[in-house]
C-alpha cells in the first residue's frame, strides 16, 4: 500500500512537471531573448534590412506573409523584445490593410499559446483554490467571473497594461479559452490599426533620417476614442454594481 500510494504521488509529480514544461520553456526563451536578440529585433534593424524585406515580399509575397505572421507569434508567445517593432514591419510591408489583419493574427495566435501554456501550467489549480478559498481572493475570483467579457476588453484597451499581463493573467483566473481568443481578437484592433498606419508611413520616416512616433497613440485624437471604448467597456460594470447596490 505504502509503495502504491509512493508511485501515485511520483506519478503526479511527473505530471505535474509535464504541465508546466510548456510554460518555463517560454520563461526561458523569453529570458534568453531579451538578451540575444535585441539588438535584432529593433527599429535600427528594420531600417537596416529594409531593403532586402522589401525584395523578399515583391519576390514571394505568400511566403512572405506567412513568414511574417509565424515570426510574430513566436515574438508574442514567447514574450520576445520586439513585439512593436514587429507590429510596425506589418504596416511597412503590408500597408495599413491588410497589414493590421496580419498583426492581429499574429498576435492573437500568439496570445493563445501563451495562455494556454500558463493554463495548463498553473491556471486550472490556481483557479480551483481561488474558487475554494476564502475572504479577498475569493472576491476578486467572483468579481472577474461576473465581469468576464468587459474585464477582458479593458485589459486589452488600455495601453498600460502589458501584453504579457493581459495574456496570463486571464489564463490564471479560469477565463473560458474562447472567451480570451475572441476579446483579444477584437480587443487589440485599435492598438493595432494605430501602430500599423504608423508602420506603413515608415518609407518617409527612412528617408528623413527619423525615427518613428510611437507616443501617437497618447495623442487626443487617438486616445479620447479608447477612452470612450475603455468606458463602453466599464459600463456593465456599473450597471451591476448600481443594480446590486439598489437590491440590498
Amino acid at each position: 500500500m505504502a509503495d502504491k500510494m509512493k508511485d501515485n504521488r511520483s506519478g503526479a509529480g511527473s505530471g505535474a512537471l509535464w504541465r508546466r514544461a510548456p510554460l518555463v520553456a517560454i520563461l526561458v526563451i523569453a529570458g534568453a531573448g531579451l538578451i540575444l536578440l535585441r539588438d535584432h529585433l529593433s527599429f535600427e534593424a528594420l531600417r537596416d534590412n529594409r531593403d532586402a524585406l522589401l525584395a523578399f515580399r515583391d519576390s514571394h509575397y505568400l511566403l512572405a506573409v506567412g513568414g511574417f505572421i509565424a515570426a510574430y507569434v513566436a515574438i508574442v508567445a514567447f514574450s520576445l523584445p520586439g513585439a512593436t517593432v514587429a507590429t510596425l514591419t506589418g504596416g511597412f510591408l503590408f500597408a495599413t490593410f491588410p497589414g493590421a489583419l496580419f498583426n492581429i493574427a499574429g498576435a492573437t495566435i500568439g496570445a493563445a499559446l501563451i495562455f494556454l501554456a500558463a493554463r495548463l501550467g498553473l491556471g486550472d489549480r490556481l483557479a480551483a483554490r481561488m474558487d475554494t478559498g476564502e475572504g479577498a481572493i475569493r472576491r476578486i475570483k467572483q468579481g472577474i467571473d461576473s465581469n468576464q467579457w468587459s474585464m477582458l476588453f479593458l485589459i486589452r484597451l488600455v495601453p498600460a497594461v502589458p501584453f504579457f499581463v493581459a495574456n496570463i493573467v486571464p489564463a490564471l483566473v479560469g477565463v473560458p479559452f474562447y472567451r480570451f481568443v475572441i476579446s483579444t481578437a477584437i480587443g487589440i484592433i485599435p492598438g493595432a490599426v494605430v501602430y500599423t498606419s504608423v508602420g506603413a508611413g515608415l518609407g518617409e520616416v527612412f528617408e528623413r533620417g527619423g525615427v518613428p512616433d510611437l507616443g501617437i497613440i497618447f495623442e487626443p485624437r487617438i486616445l479620447l476614442p479608447l477612452l470612450g471604448l475603455c468606458a463602453l467597456a466599464t459600463l456593465p460594470i456599473i450597471i451591476k454594481a448600481v443594480r446590486g447596490k439598489s437590491e440590498l
